[in-house]
């Protein structure tokens, strides 16, 4: 949550950074805001609230030619959306931005008599303000003795008005990338931003100093020592984060999807068998686990959850669902014969972060499915299985949702085989399979218009309902969520057999109900679910395969995947499921990338 950007270089500093903040924009959108050191008038200070594009507006006006500063774009935590709240804030000769949560600035603030300076109500201004307390020539020192007194989690960018054309850097938790390249050097809060310069970045190390010149990055830790970080490189380019001609990045992400299933599965199918073992994760730790936990937040979550039926049905492993930020404070029954696999896609989720560390504390091993090569989560992971979606800019997550299914389904594969409890025919075939699904998918994408028309009858819709049984139910989770996201519907999802247990009550006339019933062994079922709610008068969409037609007394409306084995069918019925919130956002007239109160990445509690 919230995007920061550094620039300091040979180069007029305004565009970098607001071009910046234009992509680190899923990251919140509350306000915006920069900062340039100009070396005839001291610091320019522009905030606004809105979007970014209100702040270049506003910024059209400012002539100058700075070549070193920082941006902001904020998620509001501390303090209601105001100019007054928005960073960079400054005091004294300190200017900074913040991403993360002070927890403790109460208590900085009566301790260090810093109450009558503060002008916001945020926990950063008084991060600003002790720095700038401390602050007496050398921003090393002041740096290292301000975030000694911070608790809670931070990425801070920090100008001193008596060091032109340098930025100082440190975090802790909250996620950082930095780069050096011809023009000068960068630093955000995502690749996304810093990619236009630069293809080689490394992760800014927790507790360590940035110093950004022109000429390049020094990194030193808390005692002085230089550090040479770990240089990586991107492997996909600029255009993979443009929406390349779509309305909007989540349909284009939606039509991404078989490509996306095909650069993670491929490269890890050898002879027709799964194939780990380049990713690092030993054979030895699936054979001998004895119950596996997942741990995830939101949409990863519900990936977990498919995960977790497929791996309890086919394999009977033991598998629990954790949500992280319950996970971290309870006390749970972990071992070292536990696996446990936590799902992120920016690989920097606070809470599930956090939950890592506490499997590790118990003696679990951790296996980490993540998006981000490199994220915090992926370094402090025993093992790692990446799942090279590319970028995913829209906050609905689509892509990085169907890949991670995928990732589940490779693990569950090679489980089953180095376990024995699969044959190599059996594991070749439910591998076959699984690589088979891109195609589905895009048959899926391609009869989109009868989405559109279901789209366009819900979308003044006050309620809507989803139904499903067995993975269709953990399928109806994610489309509830994903309705709620970005069309602002209330909308709930409910395990079909459990309608006559209370919740038949709330189905009315014309409520719509999306019935998801694409696994042979309970279509029955679920149909007979289906009829009791279409006999007290709701609107029905029914999500079948090819084949299952039913007439007006069991729905309204009928849509289908292609034939697929049940186990399979995961994949184009989430398609399906993505397109219908999609369809019903934009059918409103609503920004659907930019979902209100809601940001990409979530690094605080």
């Amino acid at each position: 949550m919230c995007g920061i950007i550094g620039y300091t270089g040979n180069e007029p500093a305004k565009d970098i950074l607001i071009n910046g903040l234009k992509q680190l924009e899923y990251r919140g959108y509350d306000s915006a805001g920069i900062a340039v050191l100009d070396p005839k008038t001291g610091i320019i200070l522009k905030k606004k609230t809105g979007k970014v594009e209100e702040l270049a507006k506003a910024a059209e006006s400012e002539s100058t030619d700075a070549s070193c500063g920082i941006g902001h774009t904020r998620w509001a935590t501390h303090g209601g959306v105001t100019e007054g709240n928005a960073h960079p804030h400054r005091q004294g000769s300190v200017t900074l931005c913040h991403n993360g949560i002070i927890e403790n600035y109460k208590e900085l603030t009566t301790e260090y008599g810093l109450k009558n300076v503060l002008q916001s109500e945020t926990d950063t201004e008084v991060v600003a303000a002790l720095l700038d307390k401390l602050y007496e020539g050398d921003p090393y020192t002041a740096i290292k003795k301000t975030v000694n007194l911070l608790a809670g989690s931070f990425a801070l960018c920090i100008m001193f008005d008596d060091q032109p054309g340098k930025i100082f850097a440190i975090r802790n938790v909250s996620p950082m990338v930095a780069a050096s390249f011809d023009g000068g050097s960068i630093i955000a809060s995502d690749l996304t931003a810093v990619i236009n310069f630069s293809k080689k970045y490394f992760v800014v190390p927790e507790y360590h100093i940035l110093t950004l010149t022109d000429n390049g990055i020094g990194v030193q830790d808390l005692k002085g020592r230089d550090v040479e970080p770990e240089i990586l490189e991107v492997n996909w380019d600029i255009t993979s984060a443009q929406k390349g001609g779509y309305p909007h990045y989540m349909l284009k992400e939606i039509n991404e999807q078989p490509e996306a299933l095909e650069r993670t599965v491929a490269p890890r199918v050898q002879d027709g068998l799964p194939f780990l073992a380049d990713d690092g994760i030993d054979d030895e730790i699936l054979k001998n686990l004895q119950n596996i936990v997942i741990v995830a937040c939101g949409t990863a979550m519900h990936a977990g959850m498919v995960g977790k039926s497929l791996i309890e049905t086919k394999l009977r492993i033991p598998v629990t669902v954790e949500i992280a930020s319950e996970f971290r404070y309870k006390d749970p029954i972990i071992d070292d014969k536990t696996l446990t696999i936590v799902v992120s896609q920016s690989g920097e989720t606070i809470d599930t972060l956090e939950a890592l560390r506490l499997s590790k504390q118990k003696g679990s091993k951790v296996l980490s499915v993540v998006n981000v090569k490199g994220s915090t989560i992926a370094r402090e992971s025993d093992y790692v299985l990446y799942t090279h979606a590319g970028p995913e800019i829209a906050v609905a997550s689509t892509k990085a949702y169907t890949v991670q299914i995928a990732a589940m389904y490779l693990l569950a594969a090679r489980l089953g085989f180095v376990r024995g409890v699969l044959s190599e025919e059996e594991t070749k075939e439910f591998i076959s399979k699984l690589q088979g699904v891109g195609e589905i998918m895009k048959k899926t994408i391609e009869a989109s218009d009868d989405i559109r028309r279901v789209a366009n009858h819900i979308q003044t819709a006050p309620d809507v309902f989803y139904i499903g049984r067995g993975i269709d139910y953990t399928l109806s989770l994610e489309a509830s969520l994903k309705l709620k996201e970005i069309s602002y519907i209330h909308s709930e999802a409910y395990a079909a057999g459990e309608l006559k247990h209370g919740t038949i009550a709330l189905i009315a006339e014309q409520v719509p109900v999306i019935a998801i019933a694409t696994e042979e062994h309970v279509y029955a079922k679920v149909i007979s679910n289906v009829r009791e709610v279409k006999s007290r008068g709701a609107y029905v969409i029914l999500i079948s395969q090819e084949g299952k037609v039913e007439n007006k007394e069991v729905c309204d409306k009928q849509l289908y995947i292609p034939k697929v084995d049940s186990t399979f069918g995961v994949f184009a019925t989430a398609v399906i499921l993505q397109l219908i919130a999609y369809y019903t956002s934009d059918a409103k007239g609503l920004d659907v990338d930019k979902p209100r109160n809601l940001a990409k990445s979530v690094t605080v509690e």
